[in-house]
């Protein structure tokens, strides 16, 4: 796994956490007041964040083609470059909706993009980071359909498809699949049957990290693995408005006024 060195905050500055707001779900119309309220948020946090790590499903899909990216999201995308060009930090991962990015985001915006786990650390603080799809004991459907959607045969062939209608098919079974708004990602399991937690306590026993950071669930959940070691999911912007904000002493995981109000922690 690679490690990646953060700058030691500065005074009053702060790492946000923030994912899955699958922006362009169910449309890009409905979708549109969501991307406002984020990107007002982000304007909000502009003043004192120093790093922004955006864990995954920002878009409900993204796909580039060689000459050609995704209509619409012009808000946050010129929210996030603006917030580069001002010498803000961002880091993004891509998640099971969003993972077909090729170059764009570093090139356009300056923002490193990653397919896979990563250390983040600042201080002495360890963030064990990735959006979560695919890691732990279960999700074996989405594990076979990832070795499908990230094989380099399957990408050529679906380029071929008119962006026209690549996007509107790949958006048509997005939604249908209910994979932004599932019961299953709305209901704590336990901790002995959520498998992030699992994978998470597993890999505790290989090196400490202080904060275990994911997407991916929807549902909002702080939970301490062991003494100085915390589970962290990030929740969603589309029901629950969550993110997560480390001070440079602890991490708290946060609601906007608007979300449903239904962290779960201990």
């Amino acid at each position: 796994m690679e490690t990646i060195q953060l700058p030691a905050l500065q005074p009053g500055k702060k790492i946000y956490f923030a994912s899955d707001n699958h922006l362009g779900a169910p449309d890009l119309a409905s979708s549109r007041p969501r991307e406002k309220q984020f990107v007002k948020w982000l304007s909000d946090i502009q003043a004192d964040c120093q790093v922004l790590i955006l864990v995954g499903d920002l878009f409900d899909f993204w796909f580039e083609y060689k000459t050609v990216v995704p209509k619409g999201f012009v808000r946050v995308l010129g929210k996030l470059a603006e917030m580069a060009d001002q010498g803000i930090d961002i880091h993004y991962f891509v998640g099971n909706h969003d993972l077909w990015m090729f170059g764009y985001f570093e090139e356009e915006l300056g923002i490193p993009v990653y397919h896979e786990t990563r250390l983040f650390i600042c201080g002495e603080t360890r963030f064990f980071v990735a959006h979560g799809d695919g890691l732990g004991p279960g999700d074996r459907g989405f594990k076979l359909m990832k070795k499908v959607f990230t094989n380099k045969v399957c990408q050529w062939l679906f380029r071929w498809f008119h962006p026209d209608l690549g996007v509107r098919l790949a958006q048509h079974l997005s939604v249908n699949n209910k994979i932004i708004s599932g019961e299953a990602d709305t209901r704590f399991l336990g901790e002995d049957k959520e498998w992030l937690i699992l994978y998470a306590k597993r890999k505790l026993e290989e090196a400490h990290y202080d904060y275990f950071i994911f997407g991916h669930r929807h549902l909002p959940l702080q939970l301490q693995l062991k003494e100085n070691s915390d589970y962290v999911n990030l929740g969603d912007w589309i029901v629950y408005l969550t993110y997560a904000v480390y001070d440079g002493s602890s991490l708290s995981l946060e609601s906007l006024p608007e979300g449903r109000k239904s962290l779960i922690s201990n």
